[in-house]
């Protein structure tokens, strides 16, 4: 395990240069204007670092619960602009288009400026383009796909920094707990989006309305982040107070990455895991209705508002089987880890391969039995959650502090643009496609959707095998991290830099 050091003992050394042009650099006098890190900046109390967890936590839910509230009333969606299923996929993939390709920048600029100004500013972005996507009209569904677009350039800036200010305000056990309470806001979140916009949309039988909630809320999560969230000293808790802030060019920090062969599997993996869990969430509450319909339990929607119970259970399935997983997954983590150090990539992989055939069986039992449906939705996700703790420790402990919003934005860009990017709009393809070869029926309508979505435990074999091989690397990954973080001569000194320990007030 990682040293567990008081994060109160910490003083920064730094190198800045001697030209003027050169002074706004890693560690310098910018950070007063957003730079890297206020040298030998006061350390963050404990008191303060759980404060700002929590804020973190809030806003990550908020998050999560904006990016699908509108799979909860995508029923709705259809049925207001008349549209088929691969454009209703569209929705997902604009929005995580966006959000991949603004990624890598943040992570460039997370890893040089201050990250809480960045995720302030993002989330400005992200208030403002989901409030006016909820006064779409109905001949104006060209403007919902562009809002849907700048609401993830908005979720990038987020996403890609927060894991990586909590792994710079904790370390060792501390740190995977504060990393697990995050993560387990990412199915909470995703379920009280299906709930909230279903609810909401049924009491004002109109589905707009469901995207309201979050940018309202999304203020109090502004101003929180603005007056209680630090902007903390990376490495400093793992590096004995000495951040080793030497400056590296983007293109060092991702050969560094691509060399790690720790980050590109685990990458991988998650990439596999994006595509199974990004479709799933977007089209399960849809052909979970379409399955009732088959079978004759429900009526075909026609008109607003439509039938919201199956959002209900979906969402609330999500949630509890979000908080069980995340659980779950954590503790085995805390158990194995010490003694076996390979242990994170197996637990992920025993969680991804052990989903594959209750997945199976949600989509061939859909069609004659409803309740077991749901019981294999409820097994397979608690498997899935497993791996959700786990995957961003895997990157603050294989990847050194001064690279990981840069890891974190990389990631984030591969597992979306080859993940949950284009899973939805792909199975909604394959479901038109089948649909369209045959006679306009409510038969062909769930069958052609069940179809599709065989695609999702497929990717759920691959990514189990890609953790798996994770495994073979990952005690050596995580030791050379631990030795370069530690280790100042790791990074190549600058020649125009001299050594100077600078006076610095409060963070």
């Amino acid at each position: 395990m990682e040293p567990r050091i008081s994060v109160s003992s910490f003083r920064e050394v730094v190198s800045p240069r001697r030209s003027l042009s050169a002074s706004f650099r890693y560690g310098s006098f910018v950070e007063s204007t957003g730079s890297l890190d206020r040298v030998g900046s006061s350390p963050v109390s404990p008191a303060r670092g759980y404060v700002a967890v929590a804020v973190l936590c809030y806003i990550n839910l908020l998050n999560y619960m904006e990016r699908y509230t509108l799979a909860g009333v995508l029923l709705n969606i259809q049925t207001f602009f008349n549209i088929n299923d691969s454009t209703a996929g569209l929705l997902q993939t604009v929005f995580i288009c966006s959000f991949l390709l603004f990624a890598p920048l943040f992570g460039y600029l997370g890893d040089r400026y201050n990250r809480k100004y960045i995720m302030m500013c993002g989330l400005l972005v992200w208030l403002i383009t989901a409030l006016c996507s909820s006064f779409v009209t109905q001949n104006l569904f060209w403007f919902l796909m562009l809002m849907r677009g700048l609401v993830g350039v908005g979720e990038a800036s987020y996403s890609t920094i927060a894991p990586t200010i909590i792994g710079d305000l904790f370390t060792g056990t501390k740190r995977s707990s504060m990393i697990s309470i995050f993560y387990i806001f990412i199915p909470v979140g995703s379920g009280l989006g299906y709930i909230s916009g279903a609810s909401i949309a049924s009491a004002t039988g109109d589905w707009r309305w469901a995207l309201r909630l979050t940018p309202i809320l999304g203020v109090i999560g502004l101003l929180l982040l603005g007056f209680l969230c630090p902007n903390p000293s990376r490495g400093a808790v793992e590096n004995q107070g000495q951040t080793n802030a030497e400056p590296t060019s983007y293109k060092e920090d991702i050969k560094y990455l691509l060399k790690n062969k720790s980050f590109v599997w685990s990458t991988l993996a998650v990439t596999a895991m994006a595509f199974l869990t990004g479709a799933l969430a977007f089209w399960m509450p849809l052909f979970l209705s379409r399955a009732q319909v088959f079978q004759g339990i429900l009526q075909p929607c026609t008109m607003e508002p439509c039938s919201s119970k199956d959002s209900y259970i979906f969402g609330g399935i999500t949630v509890v089987t979000g908080i069980l997983g995340v659980c779950i997954g954590a503790s085995l983590s805390r158990c194995f880890l010490d003694k076996v150090q390979y242990a994170d990539p197996v637990i992920c992989a025993v969680g991804m391969l052990g989903s594959v055939p209750f997945l199976f069986a949600t989509i061939f039992t859909a069609s004659v039995n409803i309740i077991a449906t749901y019981v294999f939705i409820f097994i397979s996700e608690v498997l899935l959650s497993l791996c959700w703790p786990i995957l961003a420790d895997i990157i603050l402990y294989v990847v050194v502090p001064t690279r990981r919003a840069s890891a974190e934005a990389l990631q984030i860009t591969v597992l979306h643009l080859l993940g949950d990017a284009g899973s939805p709009y792909l199975i909604g393809t394959i479901s038109d496609a089948i649909h369209n070869s045959k006679l306009v029926s409510v038969e062909w309508s769930f069958l052609s959707l069940k179809y599709g979505l065989l695609l999702c435990p497929l990717a759920g074999v691959l990514g189990g095998v890609f953790f798996l091989i994770t495994a073979c690397y990952i005690t050596k990954d995580r030791n050379a991290a631990l030795q370069m973080g530690q280790d100042k001569s790791s990074f190549p000194p600058d020649p125009s830099t001299t050594s100077v320990e600078l006076q610095t007030g409060k963070n």
